[in-house]
């Protein structure tokens, strides 16, 4: 079906109940271009205190639960052993990741912006090989290019386009933890703007070339990735950078990965250190409803207690959490380089790390 290399067990089952979540994100991602291009074109300029009250609805309240339901998904069912090493592995990414914005800050909003985009890149590439399919990606230097684009359009896009802003809010992110660090590089800025915008330019038209190139005659996996390509690229060219990121992850990227979950008909086999088990979770396959029922709120407790809780920690010991900015803009930027730390090993260990399974899991 797909162009990727099969792993262990389960089985695709492509179309079917999948179509709707893709759907939703498609519709959602082109509704809101033309609205804000609506919005662009009568000179309407949207406060950004709104636009950070939108961001914080979506990366808090909507996207949130369900990047704790892909790690918990993905440990059920696992030896205990495995989730053991899982967990202390992600949480020395997380003390690394945040070190490094400590010692380092700008390298450390660079890895951040490198994070969103594989997280978005990597995570959209596992969708195609379980929806749409992935026949005109031929090659893996292929599919690392189909990744690079569609993960680039998150944060390269808006340097291109909205560079003010983007430049605005990673100086409130460095500043929470060295006020005026950004500076240093601030001269260098412009530049980067076009090289970014030559260089993403170019990698947007192999990506295309390329598929259009392999795309077998009866294969519509070529059209669907083009199609939602360009979507991408006029959304975060369109919509404000802050709105724009916000709603992209829980309208395109969870409403997508709810569409892979669905399409994955069978469980993954398990071998070695991570062969199948009761593990900490086993509790959650029992046959009374009541302990299902009351095992997973209290997985679910468990894991907000955690995040917040590492959340306030942050908070804790960060000189400057608000970095400077009004409270609204200053929570963007706090939760950002939060929700940044967190998703360095939701790449690295849920995905990398656990190869054979992990949480974009494609049989």
């Amino acid at each position: 079906m797909s162009g990727h290399t099969p792993r262990l067990g389960g089985r695709v089952v492509p179309g079917g109940d999948t179509n709707t979540p893709l759907a939703v994100s498609r519709v959602a991602l082109a509704a809101l271009t033309v609205l804000f291009a609506g919005v662009a074109l009568a000179d309407v300029t949207i406060p950004l205190t709104a636009q950070a009250g939108v961001y914080l609805l979506g990366m808090v309240a909507m996207n949130l639960p369900h990047g704790g339901f892909e790690h918990f998904d993905n440990l059920r069912r696992r030896a205990s052993s495995f989730q053991a090493k899982y967990i202390g592995l992600y949480l020395v990414g997380i003390g690394a990741f945040t070190a490094l914005f400590f010692l380092a800050p700008v390298a450390g909003l660079a890895l951040a912006l490198g994070v969103a985009m594989a997280k978005g890149g990597q995570g959209g590439l596992h969708v195609l090989d379980a929806t749409t399919g992935t026949d005109h990606l031929r090659t893996r230097p292929q599919r690392a290019l189909a990744a690079a684009v569609r993960g680039g359009a998150v944060m390269l896009v808006p340097i291109v386009f909205q560079p003010g802003t983007f430049h605005t809010f990673s100086a409130f992110m460095i500043n929470i933890f060295e006020p005026g660090a950004l500076a240093a590089v601030s001269g260098y800025f412009d530049l980067t703007r076009w090289l970014v915008a030559g260089g993403y330019g170019t990698l947007v038209l192999a990506h295309l070339g390329l598929g259009y190139w392999h795309t077998p005659a009866d294969a519509g996996s070529f059209r669907a990735d083009a199609a939602e390509t360009l979507l991408l690229v006029a959304y975060f060219a369109v919509v404000p950078v802050v709105i724009a990121v916000g709603l992209y992850f829980p309208f395109w990227y969870s409403a997508r990965q709810v569409a892979r979950t669905m399409a994955v008909e069978e469980e993954p086999a398990a071998v070695g250190s991570d062969s199948a088990g009761d593990g900490l979770l086993g509790f959650l396959d029992s046959d009374d409803p009541r302990v299902v029922a009351l095992g997973s709120w209290g997985v679910l407790v468990v894991g907000a207690i955690a995040t917040f809780g590492l959340a306030a920690l942050l908070w804790t010991v960060s000189p400057r959490p608000l970095g400077g900015a009004p409270l609204l803009m200053g929570l963007v930027a706090f939760w950002s380089v939060f929700i940044s730390i967190v998703a360095l090993p939701h790449v690295v260990i849920g995905s990398w790390f656990d190869t054979g399974r992990g949480i974009w899991y494609v049989p």
